[in-house]
């Protein structure tokens, strides 16, 4: 049975001197080759790098699609279309020809509440220097991020987090004007 998952994309260096866009293009459609079904896309976005001076401004976007495997199946094959556009894995929060991030499988919370809880309350200082060894899902910086949110807004408003009660659209409406304001549509 299918699940219905939810990715977010970027990108501040071009793959091969090709735009950002048609990267995204590209790995989406590379996406759909490899079983990703009902791939609704949203509008691209430009929005500031994070952190602020890691690099070049970022295109963002998200998808919401089906699938019919586990989620590790699905981060494996992003990882694999990362790296097929280019992706290397050298710094974390570095400079990316794509990233490709699992965000949330329906309302599955792994590897289970506890962990997920104590992720997403990971205060930044320790986010920096922390990484998991293991999938969490939802993403546990999801309700931080304007640039996951407001693309995500485009193609599943009404997505309710598991363990914190609310949808991308509250979620949105709860991140700071400034925030929002940087999340520029192309």
């Amino acid at each position: 049975m299918s699940k219905h998952c939810l990715i977010a994309l970027g990108a501040n260096v071009a793959s091969g001197g090709e735009a950002l866009e048609h990267t995204f293009d590209a790995a989406l459609a590379r996406l759909s080759e490899l079983g990703v079904k009902e791939l609704v896309v949203s509008r691209y976005y430009k929005t500031p790098c994070f952190p602020v001076g890691a690099g070049p401004d970022y295109l963002n976007a998200a998808a919401s699609l089906a699938w019919d495997g586990t989620a590790r199946d699905l981060v494996d094959l992003l990882h694999g279309v990362e790296a097929e556009f280019g992706r290397e894995r050298v710094q974390r929060w570095g400079r990316r020809t794509l990233d490709l991030d699992l965000i949330a499988v329906g309302d599955c919370v792994l590897p289970d509440a506890a962990t997920q809880d104590e992720w997403r309350a990971l205060p930044m200082e320790e986010q920096v220097e922390k990484t998991p060894g293991e999938l969490i899902l939802p993403h546990p910086r999801l309700q931080d991020r304007a640039f996951v949110l407001v693309p995500l807004a485009d193609v599943a408003p009404d997505w309710v987090h598991p363990r914190l009660g609310i949808s991308v659209s509250e979620m949105v409406k709860a991140l700071p004007g400034q925030a929002r304001s940087e999340v520029v549509p192309l």
